[in-house]
């Protein structure tokens, strides 16, 4: 059985302003939530004009607020780029907020660039103690020990559910070695996927939090009613990935008619390489993208974003999606 899920980065379309992007991202979990989707993920991105999310608490806060069941949560939080006594305070607040529905997804990437690097008071180093600040804010949310003299208030003995998110190896060994929920970011690096889920699975130890290996992978879905009009869409995130690559960076840009009149040859096979685990058309075309993925991966969740310049577009898209989860759900 497979789950289906939400991944959302608030994003700016051209000529919008934050506020409307944030206020998009509560409509759309709004309609997640009665559309049945497991959960709504928000995720942490500095200096991107495109993105909404970066102070991504104060943003899962805004969601879960306005909604009543769907989990809200991390995807994620970038955890070298904080104290982890700070994370534990934030999400034990969130908690304490909103019982039972908040997860805490970390990353070790700074989800920015160098200058903004500098600018967070990060260090190139500081990735090297995403193991241990993971144990330190685990720490922090588990009941208090004797004689514990620093508490995180809220956060002590909340037990937020925390996931291990990457794109390689490494996450993948930790996840396993901490009995931790595992997310793949295969919606945009893809490339070694399948063996991070083997090294997953077959180091996995159970812990307290996790008696057996959960895996979650990310995936492009841009559904429409026909595919011509689903491919307009994706021209949005395929123009995006190759502003990255010129180091352009802005809003979301509007579709275009015909994507090879904007990038060239190289940059469309890196931007393609990248967004590979994408699923573009229509409800049948992505059904059968998805399945043949998850019978892949054997995932147990599937987290979907889509960058979509049209509110009511992103909307129907991932009502669409929503429509295949009984197909979704079957697979074993």
């Amino acid at each position: 059985m497979a789950l289906l899920s939400i991944l959302d980065l608030a994003p700016i379309p051209q000529g919008a302003t934050a506020g409307e992007a944030l206020r998009r991202s509560l409509d759309l979990a709004q309609h997640a939530e009665r559309w049945g989707f497991n959960r709504f993920w928000l995720a942490e991105h500095h200096n991107m004009p495109g993105i909404a999310s970066a102070a991504t608490s104060v943003a899962i806060g805004f969601v879960a607020g306005g909604t009543k069941t769907i989990r809200v949560g991390s995807g994620g939080i970038m955890l070298p780029n904080h104290s982890p006594l700070v994370i534990a305070e934030q999400f034990g607040t969130l908690e304490s907020l909103y019982p039972g529905r908040i997860d805490l997804g970390l990353g070790r990437a700074p989800g920015t660039d160098q200058m903004t690097l500098r600018a967070l008071r990060r260090t190139n180093d500081t990735a090297d103690r995403f193991p241990d600040d993971v144990l330190e804010l685990q720490a922090l949310l588990a009941p208090a020990q004797p004689g514990q003299r620093i508490l995180a208030v809220p956060g002590v003995g909340t037990r937020v559910p925390l996931w291990i998110l990457g794109s390689s190896l490494f996450g993948a060994q930790l996840a396993a070695m901490l009995g931790l929920p595992y997310a793949f970011a295969s919606h945009f690096a893809p490339d070694a996927l399948l063996e991070a889920i083997e090294v997953y699975r077959l180091n996995f130890r159970p812990s307290e939090q996790l008696a057996k290996p959960y895996v979650m992978v990310g995936a492009n879905v841009i559904a429409a009613d026909t595919e011509e009009t689903a491919r307009r869409l994706f021209t949005s995130p395929q123009q995006s990935f190759t502003n990255l690559f010129r180091g352009t960076r802005g809003q979301l840009q509007p579709p275009i008619d015909d994507i090879d009149t904007y990038w060239s040859a190289s940059e469309k096979a890196q931007a393609s390489r990248m967004l590979r685990r994408s699923f573009v058309g229509t409800s049948e075309q992505v059904r059968d993208g998805l399945i043949k993925f998850i019978k892949e991966t054997d995932a147990d969740e599937i987290m979907a974003t889509g960058m979509i310049f049209e509110h009511a577009a992103r909307l129907r898209s991932y009502e669409v999606l929503a429509s295949l989860a009984p197909d979704l759900k079957a697979l074993t």
